[in-house]
């Protein structure tokens, strides 16, 4: 299913969406839980918003991704382990290696795995395991050498040269067959020693892709390029349903034929070779997900490494579960619950937008390296505006002091927020705000404007005292969350809010708002709040706005009024 589009062209927010179909499916979902079967963990609906639930009770995901080669020994991580607790964290994302768990075949060992558990444990973590099987990053690096070696039982993928690929074939039934049954003993085991829910979701695989070329072109790929396009795929196109627009003008651009193979419907440039490999892409990690899912039911979810405007498949990752090719992984893989983005890239809010989908509850598993100046920006952004149930930068060991600061002190502040946040998202009543930046790094810093309940919020990302020249607008961000008929709590950095009644909102009433009272202070740990200064002077303007500074992250109670 795709987005609806404003009539200017542009994406409408993502939680407006969708028309008949997805708001059907959203209301079949929120009858029941995402993941079926026996699991201390599911993915529950609120509203147009989705949530982990962990024992039956809501869970934020405050996370980061450890560094690819980092959970592969216990001695390394134990100097980290302390860190990633004092940085707020709730959640580390750690690699499992199926070279370490299965090095000789049928033969499984699990104690990297068990080391991870007992460790997370110690610090009262939670984990999000990442299996590393068959493809990581597109190679087929982390595979057990007794996979590596038998090239005639695992083939590898060939080029249209026939030249040789370092990465596993899609099409070999050995290779499905072999990861299927590793994953499966994973969760299998996870099962038997993870009873309390320590580890909350599993990634298949790893940024999906072929390279350096749009598709495989060995004997197994060449004939199902000749097959027919399975009717899952075309029949969406066919009726009309919302798919993304790039694959239904591509559709287009060939005849908008009802039936017919790969190169009759998509073309065989370079555009139709990659639908066809993300298809068999997401038909072969669908497989995994079922035998994992199987052997235990925790939900599962692929990741995937975007690409740049004009780059060609085979540039970039070709197949993967990228924003025009998502309705090919949604048909093909249904198995999954959700796909993720690793998102790099400087146009965050534009790239997350995507897969804010109804049928798509968001996490970031790799928001960007953990050093990158706007990641707490773009956490805030993703929860509040988004409705993400998680966000993660990568490489969070690796933290420099200056970045290990900015995340400690944001994620302590979202910690403070967590109850608030979890009541309110999917129900219209938080916002996310920080700037746009396009795909080149231009910082888009006009104001933006947003009605939640009974106020309309303009916030500008300019502070009005601090010299423009000074500021990375980039890193400044915030939410607004309403709590209750005129209360809002206000946090962030970098901000400036202007209020004003919401047109029709009161009827006949004043239509101009005021700030009755502002309150700086924290929660503390049994989530009651701890008042600090009362702000109504100079640091409201007398009454104009509300400050977040840019240079420490805060959160105010506001309590607003209505006037003429």
């Amino acid at each position: 299913m795709g987005r609806l589009r404003s009539a200017t062209g542009r994406h409408t927010c993502p939680r407006r969406m969708k028309l008949a179909g997805g708001l059907a499916a959203l209301a079949v979902l929120a009858a029941s839980p995402l993941v079926a079967g026996t699991s201390p963990v599911t993915l529950e609906r609120q509203g147009t918003a989705a949530h982990l639930s962990v024992d039956g009770k809501p869970f934020l995901v405050l996370g980061g991704e450890l560094g690819n080669s980092s959970a592969s020994s216990r001695s390394y991580m134990t100097k980290y382990w302390p860190k990633l607790k004092a940085m707020n964290l709730n959640t580390v994302l750690a690699p499992v290696y199926w070279e370490l768990i299965e090095d000789r075949e049928g033969s499984f060992d699990f104690s990297s795995v068990d080391g991870l558990l007992a460790d997370a444990r110690a610090q009262d973590m939670h984990l999000v395991l990442l299996w590393f099987g068959a493809w990581k990053n597109s190679m087929s690096t982390y595979v057990p050498g007794w996979v590596k070696r038998d090239q005639a039982r695992f083939p590898r993928v060939r080029a249209a040269n026939g030249t040789s690929v370092e990465i596993l074939s899609a099409f070999s039934p050995a290779v499905r067959e072999a990861d299927a049954k590793a994953f499966a003993a994973l969760m299998g085991h996870l099962k038997a020693v993870d009873a309390k829910g320590t580890v909350l979701m599993v990634q298949v695989e790893n940024e999906i892709g072929m390279l350096p070329v749009a598709r495989e072109w060995g004997d197994a790929a060449q004939a199902a390029w000749a097959q027919p396009v399975p009717d899952a795929l075309l029949r969406p196109l066919r009726e009309g349903a919302a798919v993304e627009p790039e694959l239904r003008a591509l559709w287009q651009a060939h005849g908008a034929k009802a039936a017919g193979t790969w190169d009759q419907v998509f073309g065989d440039a370079d555009a139709g070779q990659e639908v066809f490999t993300a298809w068999h892409y997401a038909q072969y990690t669908d497989a995994i997900t079922r035998a994992g899912k199987a052997a235990y039911p925790l939900p599962m979810y692929v990741n995937v490494a975007l690409n740049r405007f004009g780059k060609a498949p085979g540039e970039y990752p070709s197949g993967g579960p990228l924003p025009h090719l998502i309705d090919v992984w949604k048909t093909g893989a249904p198995s999954l619950d959700l796909i993720a983005p690793d998102i790099y890239f400087p146009n965050f809010n534009d790239l997350a937008g995507r897969y804010s989908r109804a049928d798509n509850p968001l996490f970031i598993p790799e928001a960007n390296n953990v050093t990158a100046p706007e990641v707490p920006a773009n956490a805030f952004y993703a929860i509040g505006n988004l409705d993400a149930f998680g966000f993660s930068p990568f490489s969070i060991e690796n933290a420099d002091p200056k970045s290990q600061a900015a995340v400690t002190e944001a994620y302590g502040l979202l910690r403070q927020l967590t109850p608030a946040i979890l009541k309110a998202q999917g129900l219209g009543r938080v916002a996310g705000f920080k700037p746009r930046v396009l795909e080149d790094g231009t910082v888009l810093d006009a104001p933006v404007t947003r009605a939640l309940g009974d106020y309309r919020f303009t916030v500008s990302f300019i502070d009005s005292w601090t010299p423009k020249a000074e500021q990375d607008i980039a890193s400044h961000g915030g939410m607004i969350i309403q709590t209750g008929p005129e209360e809002y709590l206000i946090a962030g950095r970098g901000l400036i809010v202007t209020v004003a009644g919401e047109p029709g909102a009161k009827g006949d009433g004043p239509t101009l708002a005021g700030i009755d009272k502002a309150v700086e202070g924290t929660f503390d740990a049994q989530g009651r709040w701890v008042p600090g200064r009362v702000l109504n002077g100079d640091q409201t303007h007398q009454g104009r706005h509300i400050r977040l500074p840019p240079d420490q992250f805060q959160i105010q109670r506001v309590t607003f009024y209505r006037y003429r």
